[in-house]
């Protein structure tokens, strides 16, 4: 009997040991914030539409059309990005991935029309 209580407690002290043994496992990684991500699609637009008008007023400077066309394209710009803001409004500050894709849609062809 008292070497049965022996061995009970050389295993516990064993099992405890190789418990400690063990290297934890790494935590997940954090998923990203929806809200954030629709707030850079929404960003990631604007930030093409403001390169898309530089690029107008250096095609106007440099005489590839008149500044009326030029005025023109850059009406253009301003509608997407109302749309972009106005799809923005509906979700709280961000566009969803269907959105973004239809908007970049739209400034491909804004862009063809400018010339890229």
């Amino acid at each position: 009997m008292h070497r049965s209580i022996r061995a009970l407690a050389a295993c516990a002290l064993l099992t405890s040991l190789a418990a400690c043994v063990v290297a934890p496992q790494p935590a997940p990684a954090p998923r990203p914030n929806p809200q954030q991500i629709a707030d850079q699609r929404l960003h990631q637009v604007d930030g093409r539409i403001d390169n898309l008008g530089r690029r107008i007023d250096a095609r106007v400077n440099e005489g590839y059309y008149p500044p009326p066309q030029g005025a023109a394209l850059h009406h253009r710009l301003d509608v997407i990005r109302q749309e972009a803001h106005d799809m923005a409004a509906q979700h709280g500050g961000g566009i969803s991935g269907d959105e973004q894709r239809v908007l970049n849609q739209e400034l491909d062809n804004a862009a063809h029309a400018i010339g890229e």
